[in-house]
């Protein structure tokens, strides 16, 4: 008899990050670090746990709208849902009603991401696998058809798609050793936050060095002389050899981002990430031919693989950066890597905030092992920022993500963390 789910359990967690800066930028200078937290419970088997980002209030609307998406799967069989996962997305995603609210994007797509992750990690746990060794292991035909191609089937065919993965599908198994081995290049933004002192940013450099760190991402966009000052701080600790990124949060408008980034230009920046409104696409474009040969770089914003089709039909952006929790999940997040792999956009992915970590980790590896089979100029965000929260946290070692072992999507937090920083009444924000 397949299991079902019963019913469904939401918790609003809040870390109250703000108290220290940590991940504070020109956009969001006191963040609370925050998860829109969904438990699918089964009958009998592991349940599934997902969540969405946030930082902080607003946290308890996603979780109001967890809960209007969640109601479309109690009663469901899992094994249905385990058997298409493309029509399971297309069930979350798609109901008539709550697409009115924000048809893939908006306060319901973040809904949907918690939904689909925790379905995910149901899989996985009952297949008893971690999330990417199930996807990186699935036939070309079987990845494809986790996506739904009907509005990115002009950039992309699904016939192509398939043909794509084919090619590399030979020499997966090399891949997937190499992973083992050495896993995958990461960077730090842990000790480039808006909020730090200088000395605080030294000292942080100083031990990231240590441990092997060779790229790392700096705040800019509050005060471009403080951003100048800062930087040269940065770039006199990590040497001319090691890679400087900056990320402005969305604060400039397209012509202010021109100006200053030939005010930054001279510390010689990998990447601008963000430079504008996540939405201007044409804006992007503009920016991207000003300043190059410094790459633009956005994603985590982008509502949905339609606008990242477009950025990279418009030549907007040198750098994607996708999200777990702002795309749909996996599905969503394989269609995109599908299309930067066609435009030759390497895919270096959003990761600062609780749980993010941990969840996009096996997306870079099925993007490495089954996708692209590149890792050049490819690198994925790491903060030093919550982990100890969760039972299957993240593992680095000399500046690489380890693949996750344990089955499942690694975001499932321990019962502790939940009770003690669910909002209000955790005793983390009664004390």
């Amino acid at each position: 008899m397949s299991a079902r789910i019963t019913h469904y359990s939401i918790h609003d967690i809040r870390f109250p990050t703000s108290r220290t800066l940590d991940g504070s930028d020109a956009m969001n200078l006191a963040p609370d670090y925050s998860a829109a937290y969904v438990i699918l419970h089964v009958d009998h088997g592991p349940d599934g746990h997902g969540m969405t980002f946030t930082i902080g209030r607003g946290n308890e609307i996603c979780c109001s709208a967890i809960c209007a998406v969640s109601d479309l799967l109690v009663g469901r069989e899992i094994e249905g849902l385990f058997t298409d996962m493309g029509a399971t997305w297309k069930l979350v995603t798609g109901d008539s009603q709550l697409r009115w609210t924000g048809p893939e994007k908006g306060v319901i797509h973040l809904a949907a991401a918690a939904v689909i992750n925790a379905i995910w990690d149901m899989y996985g746990k009952h297949v008893d696998k971690p999330v990417w060794q199930l996807i990186a292991g699935m036939s070309p035909k079987d990845m494809v058809s986790l996506i739904d191609w009907r509005y990115l089937s002009d950039a992309l065919s699904p016939s192509e798609a398939v043909e794509r993965l084919q090619e590399r599908a030979p020499t997966k198994e090399a891949r997937l050793s190499e992973m083992k081995d050495t896993g995958y290049p990461a960077y730090t933004t842990s000790a480039g936050w808006l909020g730090y002192s200088d000395e605080k940013i030294r000292s942080l450099m100083r031990a990231a060095l240590a441990d092997g760190w060779t790229h790392f991402k700096m705040k800019v966009g509050a005060n471009i002389e403080d951003d100048r000052r800062r930087a040269r701080i940065i770039r006199d600790e990590i040497g001319p050899d090691r890679f400087l990124m900056m990320d402005a949060n969305q604060v400039w408008g397209v012509d202010e981002a021109i100006v200053n980034m030939d005010r930054l230009a001279e510390f010689d920046p990998w990447w601008i990430e963000e430079p504008t409104s996540p939405d201007d696409i044409l804006g992007h474009a503009r920016i991207a031919h000003a300043v190059a040969p410094i790459k633009v770089a956005t994603g985590e914003h982008c509502h949905n693989a339609v606008m990242f089709k477009q950025l990279m039909q418009a030549k907007a952006i040198a750098v994607c950066q996708v999200d777990s929790c702002r795309l749909a999940g996996p599905n969503e997040i394989l269609a995109v890597m599908l299309m930067a792999d066609k435009f030759n956009v390497p895919v270096c992915p959003h990761a600062g905030g609780v749980g993010l970590c941990e969840l996009i980790q096996h997306m870079s590896f099925v993007d490495y092992i089954a996708v692209s089979g590149r890792l050049e100029n490819r690198v994925l965000e790491y903060v030093d920022h919550l982990h100890d929260h969760f039972i299957d946290p993240v593992r680095t070692r000399d500046g690489h993500y380890i693949p996750p072992q344990m089955p499942g999507f690694s975001v499932e937090m321990k019962a502790q963390s939940i009770a003690e920083h669910t909002f209000p009444t955790g005793k983390v924000w009664v004390s």
